[in-house]
């Protein structure tokens, strides 16, 4: 298996300094993990990392589609297993860090998404809201009766992979256990950074000052004059929260203060998904950035199979 650093976390924790720290003592490279930060020309509400702050460590998947084009996990985990393959071949650690859950989830878990390149909420929010009404059994029969092999093999108290292979049936009229898996074998260590909540919101609200002094406003009047609000792109927070503003409803304070509260709401998500849906390692280097070096002596004992605490 190859070996993959992951660094996960919400907004404006300190994933991109940490990053860039692990890459240059490790000769590792980026992968990006983020949904939006694959857009073009959309830097600053993104977050990307400028030419100074990545300090010459390669990053991949940032900039690489236009803005009207539609970007998902299977596009994701299939961009990932060749760049951590790649990687590897060249005698380096892939290192991936973002904070989109699902993507992260799909590509540790080794979903191919069965060429699926697009994600129905619509129907998986259904396959949930149907479990909850008629329980789990009754979801886990549904997944026997179009495919027995992966039924038995999940079981039914999985409920997120027996609705995967719900869906990537209802997608493509292929049964999950039929699909073919190129994905690469990995071992991931997983670093999930936190901190004090008012120390994080702080850092949030700071961070979206900082991105409206850096012009933000204008990068959101060049998405507007895309002409259409329903570009995959304008959906991502620091972007969608114009659209009044751009029609007269509401003024710039109004608008920072929406991405601010928008922000801060999606970092919570963010913790409760990789609380709940992931095996991960915590750590705080806000409060302390001490603990660093605990970081470095984790990682240096996973990197040479040795038990980590």
């Amino acid at each position: 298996m190859q070996k993959v650093l992951i660094i996960v976390g919400p907004t404006a924790v300190g994933k991109t300094s940490l990053s860039i720290k692990l890459a240059k003592k490790l000769n590792g490279e980026v992968i990006s993990g983020d949904s939006m930060q694959v857009y073009n020309h959309l830097d600053i509400g993104t977050a990307k990392v400028t030419k100074e702050e990545s300090e010459g460590i390669v990053h991949h998947l940032i900039d690489i589609i236009d803005v009207d084009k539609r970007y998902s996990a299977a596009d994701f985990v299939e961009s990932a297993n060749k760049l951590i393959d790649d990687i590897h071949k060249r005698g380096k650690l892939p290192i991936i860090v973002g904070g989109t859950g699902f993507y992260i989830q799909s590509l540790v878990d080794g979903l191919n998404l069965g060429g699926d390149h697009y994600d129905n909420e619509e129907y998986r929010n259904q396959m949930h809201e149907f479990a909850e009404e008629n329980g789990k059994h009754a979801l886990w029969i549904k997944l026997k009766s179009v495919d027995e092999v992966s039924a038995k093999k999940i079981g039914e108290e999985n409920e997120r992979r027996v609705i995967r292979a719900l869906e990537v049936y209802h997608n493509t009229g292929v049964k999950f256990s039929e699909q073919t898996n190129n994905a690469v074998s990995i071992d991931p260590y997983i670093i999930a950074l936190n901190t004090d909540r008012k120390v994080l919101y702080d850092r949030i609200n700071k961070r979206v000052d900082i991105m409206f002094n850096n012009g933000l406003i204008d990068e959101a009047k060049w998405l507007d004059q895309k002409g259409d609000i329903s570009l995959p792109a304008y959906k991502g927070i620091g972007y969608r929260e114009f659209i009044n503003y751009f029609h007269g409803d509401l003024d710039l304070e109004d608008v920072s203060e929406l991405i601010k509260k928008d922000s801060r709401h999606y970092a919570k998500r963010q913790l409760t998904w990789f609380r709940n849906k992931m095996k991960v390692n915590w750590y705080d280097i806000i409060s302390n950035m001490e603990v660093v070096k605990n970081i470095e002596k984790d990682v240096f004992n996973w990197i040479n199979d040795k038990k980590v605490p």
